[in-house]
């Protein structure tokens, strides 16, 4: 799925830059990268700044346009520093990456695409995507690296791709939670075992097993989770009793 995904730098003029930009890509799980007229590549900085990600700069894709660099996309998604005038989709960067991988989990090809550092996309260059990323960032202070703000969208890429792969792994893993009778026969236990240590007085409980129940609710407990605090609770007892008891480190 994400190798359906392109990153297009258009007319970086920095290749330290370019070499930044991969490596954040790298990080993220990314690795198509697509340069429109970089100002300097192939470059020592750029494998310098790419710190382990060579193989993303060697396999980048050199185009003398954003229309070439588009070819095959059926989605595209433009990177803008500020909100535009222009009348197009704009999405923050946890949309775009939901986006993305909706998209790219149907077969399509993506592009996400970064403008020049001092200026971004132009407005012709902004029309020829679908929808416009804003990253809301500090308006006093707005100007973000070119790498950074490819790590931004790689990463929100990612997590929406995770989070995909998510439920299967963690419906596997999940325990099976205790039932409601369960939990009354817990309540009953631990309401004995506070009256055994004198916590709890019968004869003015006040609203105290009340509000244990409404903390223990809230806490989704499972069954091994109630055999713990059953345990304690017997233990806890027979001390409170003067009975014999092993403790669980012995």
């Amino acid at each position: 799925m994400l190798d359906n995904i392109r990153v297009v730098l258009v007319n970086t003029s920095h290749p330290g830059n370019i070499g930044g930009a991969a490596r954040a890509m790298k990080n993220m799980g990314l690795s198509r990268l697509v340069l429109v007229e970089p100002r300097e590549f192939p470059s020592p900085e750029a494998d310098a700044r790419a710190s382990g990600a060579s193989d993303v700069l060697e396999n980048a894709q050199v185009v003398a346009s954003l229309e070439e660099a588009l070819v095959g996309c059926t989605v595209v998604l433009g990177t803008s520093a500020r909100d535009r005038s222009l009348p197009w989709p704009l999405v923050d960067p946890r949309e775009c990456g939901e986006k993305v991988i909706e998209e790219a989990g149907q077969g399509k090809q993506i592009a996400l695409v970064f403008g020049r550092e001092h200026a971004g996309l132009t407005n012709d260059e902004l029309q020829r995507c679908h929808f416009h990323v804003h990253i809301p960032s500090n308006p006093d202070f707005s100007s973000l690296n070119l790498a950074a703000a490819v790590q931004v969208l790689g990463y929100e890429v990612r997590m929406a791709w995770l989070a995909g792969k998510r439920p299967a792994a963690a419906m596997e893993k999940a325990e099976e939670l205790a039932t409601s009778d369960e939990m009354e026969r817990f309540y009953g236990h631990l309401q004995d075992t506070l009256v055994d240590i004198a916590f709890l007085d019968p004869e003015k409980p006040r609203h105290l097993m009340a509000r244990l129940r409404r903390l223990f609710g809230r806490s989704a407990v499972n069954k091994s989770e109630m055999s713990i605090l059953r345990g304690i609770l017997t233990e806890t007892q027979k001390v409170a009793r003067g009975e014999p008891h092993k403790r669980k480190d012995q």
